[in-house]
């Protein structure tokens, strides 16, 4: 049985309500129902491990989808959430583990202006989408006030938490979770009194080449415009105009030469008792990616090298290396790394390694 798509459903319902779609709602009815459906199944078939099928952060991404649509919350799934924020299971401090999406437009939110001149079990962007959620329902009361009032006070705990655990590269987590953090701040009107939030947006104005997907560059736009996730709930369509027109983009200049890097998997005992499972130089050509350096990999002799990926709305996931693969169920993911011990903030498409660089994929637990 597969898991409830729980978090692409919110993704493609948020990105529905953000592009004016017709006025007959019949098919928008049909996917939030299904939606409503695929929360109640996600916690079910997981209460004996006291966490949804997917994930907080995916289950989180389906009671916003739900309230920017104006659809009321049965109290027991917002207070799920609610439960999971008191007993510690949204927190964050440093560090990340796999994750990252988004993207939209909306009302004022004060944060136009620009700005002045360790590894944990949660992502910040989890925290930070659950923190919007509750944000959501207490703003578009559909819950009522003695709720609200909790709501509210969680939210305000998990911004207190971002802002203690920023790192000092200025991010929230890494480049991808920071944009989703910043919207806490924007929503709640905290963005132009908190300095986190201008640290937070000069790092990612210094960073933003690593937003080279169409879901993670819908994830950092609204931020960098000032807007939330929670402003399309408000937005009005009757005066937008359609100028959504298709862009051809240019391929990527070749760059000359060649470079080597040395390429190693890694996986824990008990589970692997000789360690590495590879070590070998790739040749590869100037310019090339992560992904390049796989399939080269996977192409030399002796052929002692497998991998395969996922497509996912940002890009291409590890899923299975030298025939081990990384289930979401046990909470283990394939960890990039530049060596020694170095966190890639980039997939696997997008990264572009240097000569003479090591790179460690490392079957790791979040």
């Amino acid at each position: 049985q597969q898991d409830p798509e729980t978090g692409r459903l919110a993704l493609y319902l948020l990105g529905l309500r953000a592009t004016c779609p017709p006025a007959d709602p019949s098919p928008q009815r049909s996917l939030v129902t299904w939606l409503k459906y695929y929360l109640e199944e996600d916690w079910a078939g997981s209460r004996h491990n006291g966490h949804p099928l997917t994930s907080y952060y995916q289950y989180s991404l389906g009671v916003l989808a739900l309230c920017v649509h104006h659809k009321r919350v049965r109290e027991e799934v917002i207070r799920r959430l609610l439960a999971a924020e008191h007993r510690g299971r949204l927190r964050h401090t440093t560090g990340e583990g796999p994750r990252g999406q988004g993207g939209v437009v909306g009302t004022p939110g004060g944060c136009m202006d620009p700005p002045g001149a360790g590894d944990t079990s949660v992502p910040a962007d989890t925290a930070a989408v659950a923190a919007l959620a509750f944000t959501c329902l207490e703003r578009q009361r559909l819950v009522g006030s003695r709720l609200a009032a909790e709501l509210r006070a969680a939210r305000r705990e998990v911004r207190r938490r971002m802002v203690e655990a920023q790192g000092p590269d200025g991010f929230f987590g890494n480049v991808y979770s920071t944009p989703w953090a910043m919207q806490v701040f924007i929503a709640t009107g905290a963005c132009q009194t908190q300095p986190a939030y201008s640290r937070a947006m000069a790092a990612l104005l210094e960073n933003l080449d690593a937003f080279t997907t169409t879901a993670t560059m819908a994830q950092v736009l609204p931020a960098l415009h000032g807007r939330s996730y929670l402003d399309i709930a408000t937005m009005s369509c009757r005066e937008e105009l359609d100028t959504l027109t298709p862009v051809s983009p240019e391929p990527l200049p070749e760059s000359p030469g060649s470079l080597t890097v040395r390429l190693v998997v890694e996986c824990p005992e008990p589970r692997c008792p000789q360690g590495k499972l590879y070590d070998r130089p790739v040749p590869v050509p100037a310019g090339a990616s992560l992904l390049d350096v796989l399939r080269a990999a996977a192409a030399q002799e002796p052929h002692d090298f497998t991998f395969d990926t996922q497509d996912t709305p940002q890009g291409p996931f590890l899923s299975r290396v030298q025939g081990l693969e990384a289930q979401q169920r046990k909470r283990s993911y394939w960890q990039l790394l530049s060596g020694p011990s170095t966190s890639l903030q980039m997939g696997v498409a997008e990264y572009r390694p240097r000569d003479g660089e090591t790179l460690i994929l490392r079957l790791s637990e979040w």
